[in-house]
């Protein structure tokens, strides 16, 4: 007897859906039945059609008898891990609105400036002069600064103007910081400090808002109380 219906194969998988769990489960569960009962109605078909002197052999369809359980089955687990890690994102939720309106520090490509104030921090090994520039999302250089570090931990503070004195809007400006190994000019890793304004989600990832920079949760480093 030849394959009726390949339906384990055609069920959507419910973690490729977006949506509420819920309407995953519904959405698949509903074109599982469609195919089963279109299964049903050929396996019928073929029993009342067969040779009597060669009758079909139960065991294939008996498999995919089984096939459809374990799907349904599938789908019913696959629906309460969804909703398992919907619960969870919500608790982190939650948990991390703790961080709202305390000075935090994190790991960014950009410095935040808020309320005109803007702060990043980085190591050097040496005594050296470390060049930072402040550009615009376009690209645009607004602020070169070139301090003198010590060596180990070094703080840069930004009075939110420009070269020219001119004061920036608040807003997530990209940064670059520079200094000297081996003679040769390097970037060096930085990170950056503010307050935290709130935090979302965004996708599967929870970020972390300092005014108009956003960061995942990851990226803090550090919390002030």
């Amino acid at each position: 007897m030849t394959s009726l219906l390949t339906t384990p194969a055609s069920v959507t998988a419910p973690g490729a859906a977006i949506g509420p769990a819920t309407a995953v489960k519904d959405g698949a569960q509903a074109s599982l039945t469609h195919n089963y009962n279109d299964f049903l109605k050929l396996l019928m078909t073929q029993l009342k059609n067969q040779d009597p002197t060669s009758p079909m052999d139960t065991n294939q369809f008996t498999s995919q008898l089984v096939q459809y359980s374990s799907v349904e089955q599938q789908i019913a687990t696959n629906t309460s891990l969804t909703q398992l890690i919907q619960l969870t994102q919500g608790g982190e939720v939650l948990q991390s609105s703790s961080l709202v309106g305390k000075p935090v520090t994190v790991t960014s490509d950009k410095i935040a400036l808020q309320d005109g104030k803007g702060a990043l921090q980085f190591d050097t090994p040496t005594a050296q002069p470390v060049s930072i520039g402040i550009y615009s999302d376009a690209g645009v250089k607004l602020r070169d600064a070139v301090v003198s570090s010590q060596p180990g931990h070094n703080a840069w503070s930004w009075d939110g103007k420009d070269s020219q004195g001119s004061v920036v809007p608040d807003g997530a400006y990209r940064a670059i910081v520079s200094g000297q190994s081996g003679g040769a000019a390097q970037n060096l890793p930085f990170t950056v400090s503010g307050t935290a304004t709130g935090v979302q989600k965004a996708g599967n990832a929870l970020q972390v808002e300092l005014g108009a920079l956003k960061v995942d949760l990851s990226a803090v480093q550090s919390l002030a109380p």
